[in-house]
């Protein structure tokens, strides 16, 4: 199976390919999308969306794992990344990749065991999950690595999760 990973944002986009097969990750490709902070809203919304599209065409992957909202002080950034995150899903269902949502606690636990896990903590276990050399750079990349290797664990790729 092969898994996109998202941790959606406006600014800075995380996403990661990781196949998953018999209990063994494979990581394909991770990074991050950014966008300009003098692009107007829309624009930015757009080239996130062109360039979720290509990452799909390109790696077609199976499933899109990606990272519910938690509720930010800041109610004007957390409307935008709403928006992001809707672009996000939007350019996995114009292209038939099912989309599975996880909260922050899902993902800790996923990867770590315990749900108030640090950041830190799911870090290093995402190196190690992953066989990674270094810790994945930047956070939001390391946060994509993150929710596959929670969607690979929950084995619950019902309709409880879908999208």
């Amino acid at each position: 199976m092969r898994i996109l990973g998202v941790d959606p944002g406006y600014a800075i986009s995380g996403y990661a390919v990781v196949d998953y097969e018999g209990n063994k990750f494979k990581v394909i490709k991770y990074g991050v999308i950014r966008t300009p902070s003098k692009m107007i809203m829309q624009d930015r919304l757009n080239k996130i969306f062109e360039k979720y599209t290509l990452l799909i065409e390109k790696y077609k992957p199976d499933h899109m794992a990606i990272e519910e909202l938690f509720f930010n002080k800041n109610v004007k950034t957390a409307i935008a990344v709403g928006q992001a995150r809707g672009v996000h899903i939007v350019a996995a269902v114009q292209n038939k990749v099912p989309v599975y949502e996880y909260t922050p606690l899902q993902v800790k636990q996923g990867v770590v065991g315990y749900g108030r896990a640090e950041k830190n903590q799911v870090q290093e276990m995402v190196k190690m999950l992953l066989n990674l050399k270094t810790i994945p750079k930047p956070d939001d990349a390391a946060d994509a690595l993150a929710i596959t290797i929670c969607h690979a664990h929950s084995n619950r790729f019902s309709e409880e999760y879908k999208l």
